[in-house]
């Protein structure tokens, strides 16, 4: 069975970092695309950043450009998301998933795959 599980997320103050962990299990996790998502209430699942299959092209969303850093270690087959100089926007459920390819595209709502999620809080 396909697991991702993820740790990390908690509250933080504005300006402060954190960084989430998602472990990939009963997947070629070194074959695929992975990404970030998040959700705040009220509003849809949007992507924050994704990472080709051997972390050599990444894409953010503009407005956590140049804040947070994805990034994979596939000798131990997990997904990382380093967020830095976060604000109150930035508060949402963040969830990992499986791409449906090797690359960065069709990174959507849809996928397959999903982590359990993460609440991160940033308190203003």
């Amino acid at each position: 069975q396909v697991q991702l599980a993820q740790s990390g997320g908690g509250l933080v103050q504005t300006g402060g970092s954190l960084r989430l962990s998602c472990a990939a299990s009963g997947l070629t996790f070194s074959s695929i695309g992975m990404a970030w998502f998040r959700q705040a209430p009220g509003k849809g699942r949007e992507l924050v950043a994704a990472i080709d299959y051997n972390g050599g092209r990444t894409t953010y969303r503009d407005s956590v450009k140049g804040r947070f850093t994805i990034s994979r270690d596939n000798a131990k087959n997990t997904l990382y998301l380093q967020m830095d100089k976060l604000t109150p926007e930035d508060t949402a459920v963040y969830y990992c998933a499986a791409g449906r390819g090797s690359g960065i595209i069709g990174m959507g709502p849809h996928l397959d795959y999903w982590g359990k999620g993460a609440l991160v809080t940033v308190s203003s």
